[in-house]
């Protein structure tokens, strides 16, 4: 399955909704009728006119949709973006019906590839008749294995099938020489979503915990273990996941690139680490034209190798047997996949019943074939025309990106022009690739769907470990193009736009500027400023992990960046929860710098052309509920205790309401005073591009 290797740096966006109004937003929203005309983009009906934007901006542009949108009972949040997603999974569903209900479609053609797998995840009975059946071969590897060494190829050979455990290892570009592919490797291992839910103390964690721990023993259960055998496996592997996370840097600690690029020999690795048996996990994973590895975090590793040597074989096969049917459990019989909803659905993120069999297949076949499912989403709905629009708008982004770099008053000539430099390497990707992805050799039939699934994820690992050696595939995308989302990667100095994302709310070819500047244009600028956020300024204009700022200059950005941290730090989520203002610090520099560039767009658009007020909203206002309107979410509890500790990304209150704060063009737009709650004093404001 494709894999997102870029999680540090990709964009990862949520929510959406709408505004207006002068100093009382109930007067801006009702005046000057004879110039409003129909409105397009924004639904009036969405707001809280109750509310002064200037108190809570969030609230007045999104009161209305979260009073009359609660979340699915399927779902563990419910915003624009996943209203977006539900559009693209109709068409989605419709092309996959009609692909799987041909069975006479030419092998090895999109068509039959997504058919095909999405036939056999439809196979409930199959599945269910099935049982354990498709992972016994598997299971049974690792219970004959009679040593370490023995073990150690069954894991190599578990990893080439997407099998989750023990550590990463996969080939992305070399942070510091963009040109060459290498062998990466870092901490993971762990089954609970990250390091913290093992080691922190309050309630919430340690009820989690618990039911982490009864999830395990009912899998050991359902794997054929009596219940006496099942809970001393669960001990087992929550004692050796502990120790992991106890080994695991935190994610903010993980997005330093400096801290996390320790290159180094294979010869030194195995050196370093003798009892990891490095030659044979090369050779099982198909990687020994390795000559050297970039290793994340090396104390991780020492102490993954203190624990070969240390904990039992029979306690590793254990753990290894765990991996095995976690990762498979949503793709076999009935059982496993209720289980697995009932502790990783239920308990972590609190949806309230499983989603329907189709829309969960419908997903794994995006996952696993997301070009050829790609190939025809795009015939189907992405148009030439839409591609240009977007296209255009980039550029205007880009325009406006270089005059607030060359008007920087904190930045000297040095660096400026470096800055431009970098901005006018930038490669766009809008839509889908130019080139789709070769599924030339892959088996997929409508025999098993587990089956099918490790097949296509053994496609995938073997196609990325296969880089090792290669030109760098610069038209390479690491997301499908249905999906609503987009990305800045940095080795790569791009940014990414799937088609999925080029829809209403974000961007809707017959609604004004003002909306679509503020949507889209909105979102273009925070991938833009992506390559100039805490992590990529660390990147030159070719990609490379390199430092080209001033020291007096790379100083005051440090400074702004702390000052975002600090503004972020401050806002409570839940009861004494509050944002993790460095974790999302990457994130909030990109909303912040998107926004205001956007704005200075949608200026220039509006010289050539400006309609007035629409709905009684000037262009300006609507520019900002286009904003908010876009990160309209709602939450439960438990998914929102789960993104703040792991998601590098605020929530939605926050995604809006801490940019425009920061704005005086957003005081001016409402009419805001000094002493209203939106309003920073001059001291407090951030700009930093």
């Amino acid at each position: 399955m494709k894999k997102t290797y870029l999680l540090p740096f990709s964009a990862v966006l949520t929510g959406l909704l709408l505004g207006g109004c002068g100093s009382s937003a109930n007067e801006g929203a009702n005046t000057d009728t004879a110039e409003t005309v129909e409105s397009r983009g924004l639904d009036i009906a969405n707001m809280d006119t109750t509310v002064s934007p200037c108190e809570d901006f969030y609230q007045y542009a999104n009161g209305g949709w979260v009073k009359n949108n609660p979340i699915p009972a399927s779902e563990s949040r419910w915003g624009s973006f996943n209203e977006l997603a539900e559009k693209n999974n109709a068409v989605l569903r419709e092309l996959l019906s009609e692909a799987s209900s041909n069975a006479a479609s030419t092998k090895g053609s999109a068509a039959q590839l997504v058919g095909d797998f999405y036939a056999s995840g439809m196979d409930s009975v199959a599945a269910n008749n099935a049982g354990l059946t498709p992972i016994k071969p598997e299971l049974e590897k690792i219970k004959a294995a009679k040593s370490t060494d023995e073990l150690v190829k069954t894991v190599a050979d578990l990893k080439t099938k997407g099998v989750s455990g023990f550590f990463s290892m996969y080939v992305s570009q070399d942070d510091k020489v963009s040109t060459q592919y290498a062998l990466q490797a870092g901490q993971g291992g762990l089954s609970l979503p990250d390091r913290d839910y093992y080691l922190k103390d309050d309630e919430r964690s340690k009820t989690i915990r618990t039911e982490y721990a009864k999830h395990l023993q009912n899998m050991f259960q359902l794997m054929g273990d009596d219940a006496a055998a099942a809970q001393k496996k669960a001990q087992t592997v929550m004692r050796i996941e502990t120790k992991l996370a106890q080994a695991s840097k935190p994610r903010v600690e993980l997005r330093d690139p400096y801290a996390n690029y320790n290159k180094m020999t294979i010869r030194e690795f195995t050196s370093q680490n003798p009892d990891l048996k490095v030659d044979l996990l090369l050779n099982g994973m198909g990687a020994t034209a390795a000559k050297e590895v970039i290793v994340g975090q090396p104390a991780f590793f020492k102490e993954l190798n203190g624990m070969l040597k240390n904990v039992s074989l029979e306690d590793w096969k254990t753990y290894t047997q765990w991996h095995l049917a976690r990762t498979m459990a949503p793709y076999l019989s009935q059982d496993f996949v209720q289980e697995n909803f009932n502790f990783y659905g239920k308990v972590l993120s609190g949806a309230k019943e499983m989603q329907p069999r189709w829309k969960r297949v419908l997903r794994a076949t995006d996952g696993a074939l997301g070009e050829a499912l790609g190939q025809l989403y795009v015939e189907k709905t992405f148009s030439p025309e839409a591609k240009q629009k977007a296209l255009d708008m980039v550029t205007n982004l880009q325009e406006s990106f270089k005059e607030h770099v060359r008007d920087l008053d904190w930045m000297g000539e040095e660096t400026k022009e470096r800055a431009l430099q970098k901005l006018e390497s930038f490669a766009v990707k809008i839509g889908y690739p130019d080139k789709w992805e070769d599924y030339k050799g892959l088996d997929i039939n409508r025999d098993s769907y587990a089956a099918n699934v490790m097949r296509a994820s053994q496609f995938e690992f073997e196609d990325n470990i296969g880089k090792i050696g290669q030109p760098v595939d610069r038209q390479e995308w690491f997301m499908s193009p249905p999906t609503v989302n987009a990305y800045y990667n940095p080795t790569m100095n791009e940014i990414v736009f799937p088609a999925g994302i080029l829809q209403p709310p974000f961007f809707d070819p017959n609604a004004d500027d003002a909306v679509n500047y503020g949507g889209m244009g909105a979102v273009i600028g925070h991938e833009l400023t992506h390559g100039f956020d805490d992590q990529g300024a660390k990147y030159d204009f070719e990609g490379n992990l390199k430092d080209w700022w001033t020291e007096g200059d790379l100083e005051k950005f440090n400074a702004r960046a702390e000052a975002v941290a600090n503004q972020y730090d401050q806002y409570t989520v839940l009861d004494n929860l509050h944002v993790n203002g460095k974790l999302t610090l990457g994130e909030n520099i990109a909303d912040i710098g998107g926004l205001n560039i956007a704005y200075t767009a949608l200026q220039k658009a509006l010289e050539k052309k400006n309609p007035g007020k629409i709905d009684g909203l000037t262009p300006e206002q609507r520019f900002f509920l286009a904003w908010a309107q876009i990160w309209r979410v709602n939450m439960r509890d438990e998914a929102q205790n789960q993104q703040i500790l792991t998601d590098p990304h605020s929530p939605g209150r926050f995604r809006t309401n801490g940019p425009v704060a920061n704005m005086p063009q957003f005081y001016e737009a409402f009419g805001c005073k000094e002493s209203d709650a939106m309003v920073r004093n001059g001291e407090e404001r951030i700009k930093i591009w």
